[in-house]
């Protein structure tokens, strides 16, 4: 959420902004709803004055005796009355009005983030590892011998439809283990605070974590009107909804493992072999919510958590900064980790790590009380997938096939596989 104030104060650079998103000047029309809002304040404020003169004059009236300038006052006390209550109703949807219109308006980037339409226009910033060499082609996941008895896309679709699977067996084993390396490393290492989450939340959930109005066509909601998550980035950050945080308690930072839900709006035609866009997936999420002067620090370290597993599990990866166009709505700052994908030939995207600053606590009036004393200030809040869970394993199956079917399991991983080293051709653990 924008705040109109700096707006008011500097459209210029407020537009100027917009426009490195793409998108046309702003200003002009959030200043006219917003004078058309602060207009309708000042006449019921005169309104009220003029209210409160009458009343004071009714009274005067009546002591003298003057009925007829009694009756008048007393008639213009319940006019101004009825206008003061128009005037205040009006002023309320006029405000109504424009918070919902700066909740379709997109953060605004920081400076160092790079100019572009799409991701064609991302900033690679490094890689690591090599791009092992195969003796053969190598197989999409779902394609190499020891992953086929384990997953089902077929029974998945009798079962719920497109954009499911069915894991068993080994495979789904390796899908478990790589949450469970996920969650130690967050907390034992790295100093989060592991969560367990609702998955199931509420409209203020969505609306304060910048997921609604604009993105309801992303999610699924019940019957009930609760929303499935689409990432515990939800739930881990409206923690801090509505509190004041002591300064000395930041940063607050967490980790949970859960489903998550997208219906993948728009996305037809875009990766429907194998599951790497399903409706339904898992993610082990990071959420800090930190002090303004540490949020960029606290990126850096947020990238380096998601780094860090995929070294360990010698997945070769590189780190790009996405340019305007590409970047997420509520995102001032995002840098994508892509991992190699040797049966496609690719780096794809298998985590995102952004820094909304003040975007989402301003939304769910998340802030913090200054260690000196100062009036409470918006906390920063920040996201990062650490990693999704079913891309990393595409990526561990991919990158660790042989030639006669099997695959290799990171040595990473054999503590959290009973010892197991390998998958063997016909999908049993070897």
């Amino acid at each position: 959420m924008h705040d109109i104030r700096a707006i008011r104060e500097n459209p210029a650079a407020f537009d100027a902004a917009l426009s490195r998103r793409g998108d046309a000047p702003l200003s002009a029309e959030l200043l006219a709803m917003d004078e058309a809002r602060r207009a309708k304040i000042l006449a019921a404020e005169t309104a009220q004055a003029d209210a409160n003169k009458a009343a004071k004059d009714v009274g005067a009236a009546k002591a003298r005796g003057d009925n007829e300038e009694f009756e008048r006052l007393r008639a213009l006390v319940s006019e101004k009355k009825a206008q003061i209550a128009q005037l205040n109703d009006q002023a309320k949807a006029q405000a109504t009005g424009l918070t919902a219109r700066l909740a379709m308006i997109p953060n605004l980037p920081a400076d160092d983030v790079p100019m572009g339409a799409d991701e064609n226009d991302n900033v690679e910033i490094s890689r690591w590892g090599t791009p092992r060499t195969f003796d053969f082609t190598p197989a999409e996941h779902f394609d190499i011998s020891a992953v086929k008895p384990n997953m089902d896309f077929e029974t998945a679709a009798k079962i719920s439809g497109s954009r499911f699977v069915l894991m068993s067996g080994a495979v789904a084993r390796l899908h478990r283990a790589l949450a469970q390396f996920m969650l130690d490393i967050h907390t034992v290492e790295n100093g989060l605070t592991e969560m367990n989450t609702p998955v199931l939340v509420r409209d203020d959930a969505m609306y304060g974590t910048d997921k609604l109005p604009k993105f309801a066509g992303d999610s699924y909601q019940t019957t009930e009107g609760m929303w499935l998550i689409s990432t515990s980035e939800i739930p881990l950050t409206y923690i801090a909804a509505g509190d004041t945080i002591d300064a000395a308690s930041l940063p607050r930072r967490y980790t949970a493992h859960t489903l998550c839900f997208r219906s993948e709006a728009g996305s037809a035609g875009r990766d429907t072999s194998g599951m790497l866009r399903q409706h339904q997936f898992e993610k082990v999420e990071m959420v800090s919510v930190t002090h303004p002067d540490e949020s960029d620090t606290e990126q850096k370290r947020m990238l380096r958590c998601a780094e860090d597993l995929l070294e360990r599990l010698e997945i070769p990866y590189r780190t790009v900064l996405l340019c305007t166009g590409d970047m997420g709505f509520g995102a001032r700052r995002t840098f994508d980790i892509e991992a190699w994908l040797p049966g496609q030939n690719a780096y794809r995207e298998i985590s995102s790590v952004s820094t909304t600053g003040e975007f989402q606590a301003r939304r769910m009036n998340a802030r913090f009380k200054p260690a000196d004393g100062g009036k409470p200030q918006f906390v920063h809040t920040l996201n990062g997938s650490g990693l999704a869970v079913g891309r990393c394993l595409i990526a561990v199956l991919e990158n660790g096939q042989q030639a006669d079917g099997s695959v290799t399991i990171p040595t990473a991983l054999h503590r959290h596989m009973g010892g197991k080293t390998m998958i063997n051709a016909d999908g049993t653990l070897g």
